[in-house]
């Protein structure tokens, strides 16, 4: 009997979940019914003109991808988050009003179709990994997203710039 028990105990302890995957930005991933492309990334000051303008805590980070519907029913789209290299995840925001092709929250696809356009974080420049997961969050692979130095980060103009 005491060894059944010890048996049950360790394949207990053994069923830790498996790291997920890392793949690139740009690479097809198929997770269930879904088909995800993360195509690129952008750095944003703000969203919207004027006095609508809506100024983040960090910065906003917008990703652009597709999010195909490969099944035979309709399918809701998962949230996303994005993991620094610490393990800190960063959930989307449920409001990206005023990002361009913002694809909204609550995303249900048809099938043979797909969302497009792009998911809105509040985040400081950095590194990150962007995990989606299946239509159920049972599997998930990360895409690396490196920071890229140059045109991405947008350049805030100097007080003494703004007067010339």
């Amino acid at each position: 009997m005491l060894p059944l028990v010890a048996a049950l105990l360790l394949a207990g302890c053994s069923s830790s979940r498996v790291a997920p995957r890392t793949v690139s930005l740009g690479e097809r991933v198929e997770l269930g019914h879904i088909i995800y492309t993360v195509f690129d990334t952008q750095w944003l000051t703000h969203l919207g003109e004027g006095v609508d303008a809506k100024i983040p805590q960090n910065r906003y980070f917008l990703v652009r991808l597709s999010a195909a519907n490969s099944g035979n029913a309709p399918v809701m789209i998962p949230a996303m988050t994005l993991e620094d290299d610490e393990g800190k995840a960063y959930n989307e925001l449920s409001d990206g009003q005023g990002a361009p092709q913002w694809i909204g929250l609550l995303r249900e696809v048809k099938t043979a179709e797909a969302a497009q356009g792009n998911i809105v974080f509040d985040v400081t420049p950095r590194h990150y990994k962007l995990r989606l997961t299946d239509e159920d969050a049972q599997n998930a692979v990360l895409v690396d997203i490196p920071l890229s130095i140059g045109n991405d980060l947008p350049v805030s103009p100097l007080p003494s710039d703004e007067k010339k």
